[in-house]
């Protein structure tokens, strides 16, 4: 007599409720669940319906992109010939015409250095990322300011526009992370000499606005040079604002060291390390992965704050844009030229977000729970 075995044969699940599923649920459950969500959403779509339909209108359909007469502007709708034409003055301001391909080289190299850097699983990444913070300064100043190599001299008066936010922008995110830690360590330190000189520091620059440090570094920093020694405006302007957000980043990165448990220092202690190889091996790298929201963000505002280079004389691209929306030849161009920069600050200051944001995921700095 055999004996018999059932076997459990397991069946496949069911696919979920169609009305539990989908955009139409999304819709009712996000968007219409209870007539005061209902009365928002539709408030909303109106808004948006009563504002964004015009806008377009204008910027679109309406807009004239294709020409170079003026004239053409004055039918309605966005002027973006106006960009078009100015877009040179723009990006390089008054650098020498027959010159521009030196600014473009830089460029072309920083654009490579960042987007080696940003493609993942590329080797030799920790060699390019010291030689594009000491190489590209140099190449700069190589090749923007001249007098090497037999190329002219271009003097910094005349970098402007796109080319000298960039330049700013870049000096002073290169210069303001590595003062701002010295700043920070500093103040932590246990020695009371280097503790006050660090404090002091830090709170006189955080106690002034960007605009008064410009003013400083334009009129004052000459007065304290030994004679014959004279800086142009820009390295000027480079000084005070390195001076200036370095003060805001060693309150970030402080912020990150005092994140840092007590037991990671006794620990670099129990193996013998010293404070030096404590701090560069084992606290610095952790206080600066959970700082990286903070540190961009610095880098953001350093970004949009370079407009304020024109109270001392000195052309980024909004004051460009500011100097030729009053040309006569074109009406009313105020707001296109206002909108290319902001964008212009959008993809820059969106592209380091989005940045972050990837360096965040991939360190591992979110700290989720499993």
């Amino acid at each position: 007599m055999s004996e018999t075995t059932d076997t459990f044969v397991p069946k496949p699940s069911l696919p979920p409720p169609s009305g539990s599923v989908g955009i139409t649920y999304w819709v009712r459950s996000r968007l219409f669940d209870g007539p005061v969500n209902s009365l928002l959403t539709l408030g909303a779509i109106w808004l948006l319906a009563s504002t964004l339909i015009p806008l377009i209108d204008w910027a679109v359909i309406e807009a004239h992109f294709i020409g170079t007469d003026p004239n053409l502007c004055r039918t309605g709708g966005a002027c973006w010939l106006f960009v078009d034409e100015r877009l040179r003055f723009f990006v390089y301001g008054f650098y020498p015409d027959g010159q521009l391909w030196r600014v473009n080289l830089v460029l072309g190299a920083a654009v490579l250095a960042i987007g080696y850097l940003a493609i993942p699983n590329l080797p030799g990444k920790r060699w390019v990322v010291p030689a594009a913070i000491v190489g590209l300064p140099v190449l700069t100043i190589l090749f923007m300011h001249g007098g090497v190599f037999g190329l002219p001299i271009v003097a910094t008066d005349q970098w402007s526009g796109l080319t000298l936010t960039l330049v700013l922008s870049v000096v002073g995110i290169v210069a303001a992370l590595p003062l701002g830690i010295v700043l920070a360590l500093g103040r932590r330190s246990q020695m009371p000499a280097v503790r006050i000189i660090c404090v002091v520091f830090i709170e006189v620059w955080r106690g002034v606005p960007l605009i008064s440090v410009l003013f400083m570094a334009s009129v004052m920093l000459p007065l304290f040079l030994p004679e014959g020694m004279q800086f142009s405006k820009v390295l000027r302007a480079m000084i005070g604002i390195v001076m200036f957000e370095s003060a805001y980043m060693a309150e970030v990165v402080r912020g990150g060291l005092q994140a840092i448990p007590r037991g990671q220092f006794e620990a670099a202690a129990a193996l013998g390390l010293g404070y030096w190889r404590t701090m560069a091996l084992v606290v610095l790298p952790q206080a600066l992965k959970l700082v990286i929201p903070g540190i961009v963000n610095t880098f953001i505002a350093l970004f949009k704050d370079t407009t304020l280079v024109l109270i001392i004389g000195l052309f980024d691209v909004l004051a460009t844009i500011h100097a030729t929306i009053v040309d006569p030849e074109w009406p009313d161009i105020a707001p296109e030229g206002y909108i290319f920069a902001a964008m212009v600050f959008w993809v820059f200051c969106f592209g380091m977000s989005r940045y972050s944001q990837a360096l965040e995921r991939k360190l591992h700095t979110g700290h989720k729970r499993n």
